[in-house]
């Protein structure tokens, strides 16, 4: 049974920095794209970045470029998502998912229909 677990959200002021963490865990092949959703307050969920499974390509939705970085260890089977720079607008949970369908080149955003497995989330509040 596969499983991602979330985890180093938390409460930061603007300006801040965060690393979010994904475990991964219940299937050897490591070839999944993984990506990074996140949902405000009243608000649907919203793509945010993804990572191909070899790690060399990234896709970041605009309003995170040049915050966020996607990284992953694939001998560990975890993924990050780096975030600097914090704004109030960040604040949200943030789920991590994992696709294994054919290969994703991180040139496009993921949809929430391509994902396989979600994480529960883990939620980051940034104060202004």
């Amino acid at each position: 049974q596969v499983q991602l677990v979330e985890s180093g959200g938390g409460l930061v002021h603007t300006g801040g920095s965060l690393t979010l963490s994904c475990a991964v865990s219940g299937r050897t092949d490591r070839r999944y794209t993984m990506a990074w959703f996140r949902q405000a307050p009243g608000a649907e969920r919203e793509f945010v970045a993804a990572i191909a499974w070899h790690g060399l390509s990234a896709y970041y939705t605009d309003s995170v470029k040049g915050r966020f970085t996607c990284s992953r260890d694939n001998v560990d089977n975890t993924a990050d998502l780096q975030m600097t720079n914090l704004e109030p607008e960040d604040t949200a949970i943030y789920y991590c998912a994992a696709d294994w369908s054919p290969q994703y080149n991180g040139t496009r955003p993921m949809t929430i229909e391509d994902m396989d497995y979600w994480g529960k989330g883990t939620r980051v509040t940034v104060s202004s």
